[in-house]
């Protein structure tokens, strides 16, 4: 093996004693030995804790070639957030999106969770459920090394990381002597709790032993972890967008109009909801490793990894429905035709019940040979069977996610303001004269039970190999090559109950529900952490009822004897007929080389890496679709689509291939300082969602919001061409500066435009004859043409059966769909940001930190004003993180801030209009911190908290007034203790 020479500074022969020993697992830094060494041996510190944690990072970012950052654990089974996501945000460039109240998934320079790839030890893993982004919320740190992230890309690397590929490393039990073990103990605090345990425990261990000399090693580490706490929230599903002419002529008192910015356009909310949700959630981690090494030069890995995460939620909510047209009262537009108050007729209020239990299990058995065949060869043979797969069947009484939505239609009118404050206000004009309903008044609405599973699978056979150039005396020092086979299949369909109960109130049952039922709560204590909620918030009450007895009362009286088979009550969600099946399969084979090339150009030292990556992908994909026959009326605000009996199977089959060049340039400008170049080609595949074939019709299709979805296995991939440009200032031991400027152009950018669509033996109730004749007959008699109104008029002449559902004509006119294909556009887009970072410890004195900020830009960005359909990239937003600590004499503390700006999470609203807005995440800031406190070499004890400062989470969708939903979930705290074996 060829041995090249380089300038040997002070900061390399650092590195070398570091990486000799604690770069290959860093996780397993102890303190140093106090013994005196023997003759001739050289005493290697080992630096342990938040410092030791630092100065590997900075190690391994040092010595990569391309762009590369890194967190270590501190100590064995020690890792410094409470999952992975939380432990990816400290890294430059990454931002985490939330669930819960934790982080989950990750998002690389502006590039969200769908644009990054990641693999355990080199293997590509499966997304969470019916998805390619994995959840790593769900994976506990126990076990885990080092978290990579590559940012630059690399012909080695497996593709699909367009943004980044991040790379989870887990212990290996070979790569220190001996026993090793550490077991932790928390109790965990939220304060968010009600209906939980006010403390819930997280137990965690990690242990390695070598056997024979070391030629077996055996490692296994474990946690479980069950948190209970409450989220409170408010909420709107979507904004619908009404043009001037759709606007109701009124009264100039009840109209005030300030647009200024958008004149031709009103958007008005579609409801208006607030939610209590009760979580319990429970977290289980494993992993399992054996070591085979008969000789210093082969070495066997078996490891088998397992997390199963069990989330169970019961919500309260209560809220408004809003249909729009001639029944807008007054309103209030601001500059930018956002109603921030309007009074609407028609419709309902109501009190709903939730109950969803989810399991989200993940399994993966891999093999790996390694031989250092001579100094020559390396050889490496790697395979892996890995699924992740979630189903929200978990519920024992229900075996599905079920909704329960009770309340009345009996109202003059509901009124929305958003004037003042952070939360909208809303109250009822009940037709009982006040703005409160009474329990005897609450009716049925309808229920819905749905039951929707996901799964992934991914099986992988690669091989790879080393040539280190010892035959020719050039500048190359080896050549890295491999072939791989990457087979990934991805299943999962949604079985939907319908809407259960007579739907809309029609026919009334409020008699089967007693009055004792209903519970009344005041609203003081919730939303109190933004100005406008608790107390003062109207409405300033909602009633709560149990669950199982709300379903047992309907299943006993709303029977097909009394509302007809259609409307029966029932839970079960295949009630509706066959669900629709979806089944996406992708084979990839790919072959790389890569090269590496040292020398020097003028006493610079020069590292050169060169290489290709070819692949080719096939996309099978088999939908059972139904078949839409009819759309019903069967209430005011509710439609049905009516299918035909069974499923039609379809088969579609998409192929590409792609050439991934990539070429890496790192220049040791001085002892301390490294410059870097990059250049290259990623991708990522379309998103599952778009690939899957067949054609999708709602099964709810309300008045604005009738859709279709369509998939195309015919989809390229998103293919971005990178530069990179970094400078790199490493002045001392644990600290460095560093400033690096990127840019991606990425084609095949995909377009999910609808457009309007006709299909034969679909016909429109709305705007039909009997609607035109009910809306004149109305307005003849003087009342409000609401689509209450208009329904209880069809009823009156007797254009609805028995069962209060109203069938259409074939004088009707064909409904009108929003038809989303996707495609791909033949124009690029781009994104460039810079990344600047600096690290810092006073010497002795214990003391130090980290900062880093990412500033992003480019043509992806959306426009509120622009009223076409768009497609920004999704994520896209700076960051900042900022840590301090000190770490002296056993007593370590540490304080984080996590700061990221508004972004784009998605392009549409569960309930928005057929121009797709978008839901944006407004700025979000974290405090952390955590004390550790060595009482003894063996044991540590632990105090954390997590969003001490109380940070909350807001939506909102085209602007700020446009409000999507506020979030509360409150700090949460853990005091534990770790031993150390």
């Amino acid at each position: 093996m060829k041995n090249t020479p380089f300038k040997k500074t002070q900061l390399a022969t650092s590195m070398a004693l570091l990486m000799g020993s604690s770069l290959v697992l860093p996780a397993y830094a102890q303190e140093a030995d106090t013994a005196t060494p023997a003759e001739g041996e050289v005493e290697v510190i080992q630096v342990s804790g938040i410092r030791g944690s630092m100065i590997r990072s900075m190690d391994l970012k040092r010595s990569s070639s391309g762009v590369v950052d890194a967190i270590s654990a501190e100590e064995l089974g020690k890792f410094p957030d409470t999952n992975l996501a939380e432990a990816l945000q400290r890294i430059t460039g990454v931002t985490i999106s939330r669930n819960n109240g934790e982080g989950s998934q990750i998002t690389v320079r502006g590039f969200g969770p769908e644009f990054n790839l990641v693999t355990l030890n080199g293997r590509q893993m499966p997304g969470t459920g019916f998805t390619r982004s994995f959840d790593l919320a769900n994976l506990s740190s126990e076990g885990v090394s080092t978290l990579e992230l590559q940012k630059t890309a690399r012909a080695e690397n497996p593709s699909g990381g367009l943004g980044a590929t991040v790379n989870i490393i887990t212990m290996k039990p070979l790569a220190q002597s001996g026993q090793n073990a550490t077991i932790s103990v928390k109790g965990i605090y939220d304060t968010s709790n009600e209906a939980g345990d006010d403390v819930t425990p997280e137990i965690a261990g990690v242990y390695t032993n070598t056997f024979a000399d070391d030629m077996f090693g055996f490692g296994v580490s474990f946690s479980h972890q069950e948190r209970d706490f409450q989220q409170q929230a408010a909420s709107i599903q979507g904004w619908v967008l009404q043009e001037n002419d759709d606007l109701p002529e009124l009264d100039p008192s009840n109209v005030v109009d300030n647009r200024t910015n958008i004149t031709d356009a009103a958007f008005f909310p579609k409801d208006m909801n607030y939610s209590i949700n009760d979580v319990q959630r429970e977290r289980s981690n494993g992993q399992v490793t054996f070591q085979f090494r008969p000789v210093d030069a082969f070495t066997a890995t078996i490891d088998y990894t397992a997390s199963r995460a069990t989330t169970g939620t019961n919500t309260v909510g209560w809220g408004i429905w809003n249909n729009f047209g001639a029944n807008i009262n007054a309103y209030e537009l601001d500059e930018n035709g956002t109603a921030v108050y309007a009074d609407i007729s028609g419709d309902d209020g109501s009190f709903t019940a939730s109950r969803n239990t989810t399991r989200v299990d993940a399994r993966s058995l891999g093999v790996n040979l390694d031989w250092m065949v001579n100094d020559d060869w390396h050889l490496r043979l790697d395979y892996h069977d890995s699924y992740n797969k979630t189903d929200n069947g978990y519920d024992e009484g229900l075996g599905s996610a079920g909704q329960i939505i009770l309340g009345s239609n009996q109202l003059e009118s509901k009124v929305y303001d958003y004037r003042e404050g952070e939360i909208p206000q809303v109250y009822v004009n009940w037709n009982n004269g006040t703005n409160e309903i009474l329990p005897g008044e609450i009716d049925s609405n309808f229920s819905q039970f749905i039951y929707s599973p996901g799964r992934s699978d991914i099986e992988q056979l690669q091989l790879d190999g080393t040539w280190y150039n010892s035959a020719w005396d050039i500048p190359l020092v080896k050549i890295d090559f491999g072939v791989a086979r990457t087979e990934q299949s991805l299943s999962g369909f949604t079985a939907w109950s319908g809407l259960r109960g007579g739907p809309g109130f029609s026919p009334s049952f409020t008699e089967i529900f007693p009055d004792s039922m209903f519970v009344r709560n005041d609203t003081s204590g919730f939303l109190d952490a933004f100005d406008g909620g608790g107390a003062s918030m109207n409405p300033g009450y909602y009633y709560t009822f149990d669950f199982d007895e709300a379903i047992a009362r309907q299943l006993q009286f709303i029977t097909a004897d009394v509302v007809g088979e259609s409307n029966a009550y029932s839970i079960d969600p295949y009630f509706s007929g066959d669900p629709s099946v979806s089944n996406v399969e992708e084979t990839t084979d790919s072959i790389y080389v890569q090269t590496e090339w040292d020398f020097e150009v003028s006493d610079f030292y020069v590292q050169v890496n060169a290489g290709l990556r070819y692949e080719e992908t096939e996309v099978p994909s088999t939908a059972e679709v139904r078949v839409p026959i009819q759309v019903n009326w069967v209430a005011a605000g509710e439609w049905i689509t009516v299918f035909q009996d069974g499923v039609e199977e379809q088969d579609f089959t998409g192929k590409y291939d792609v050439l991934l060049p990539m070429f890496d340039v790192k220049v040791d400008v001085t002892d301390d300082i490294v410059a870097r170049f990059s250049w290259g080609k990623s991708i990522t595949r379309a998103p599952i969602g778009f690939l899957q074939g067949g054609r999708s019709f709602s099964g709810s299709p309300k008045i604005g919001s009738r859709t279709v979805s369509e998939g195309s296995t015919d989809l390229k991939p998103y293919e971005s061409t990178n530069l990179d440009l970094s400078f790199e200032w490493y002045y001392d031991e644990a600290s460095y500066a560093s400033v690096g400027l990127f840019r991606k152009s990425v084609k095949n950018y995909i377009d999910t435009q609808g457009a309007l669509e006709t299909f034969d033996g679909l016909y429109d109730i709305y705007q039909g004859p009997r609607w035109q004749e009910a809306v004149s007959a109305l307005e003849a008699d003087g009342i409000q043409a609401t689509d209450s109104n208009i329904y209880d008029y069809f009823l009156s002449a007797g254009y609805a059966n028995a069962e209060g559902v109203v069938e259409p004509n074939s004088d009707d006119p064909l409904i009108e769909w929003n038809v989303v294909k996707p495609r791909n556009l033949n124009d690029s887009k781009t994104v460039e940001g810079i990344e600047l970072a600096v690290q810092h410890t006073f010497g002795e004195t214990g003391f130090g930190f980290g900062a880093n900020a990412t500033l992003v830009d480019g043509d992806v960005e959306y426009d509120p004003y622009n009223l076409e359909q768009q497609n920004p990239l999704v994520g896209i937003s700076d960051s900042a993180n900022f840590q301090v600590f000190y770490e002296k004499e056993g007593l370590s503390v540490k304080v984080t801030y996590a700061w990221r700006s508004d972004y784009v999470i998605g392009i549409g609203q569960a309930q928005g209009s057929a121009d797709n807005p978008a839901t944006q995440f407004d700025t979000f800031g974290q405090v952390d911190a955590s004390i550790n406190y060595d009482v003894n070499e063996h044991l540590t004890v632990f105090l954390e908290g997590v969003n001490i400062n109380d940070e909350t989470e807001r939506g909102y969708g085209r602007f700020e007034e446009q409000f999507l939903f506020a979030r509360q979930y409150g700090p949460r705290y853990t005091l534990g203790a770790r031993y150390t074996f």
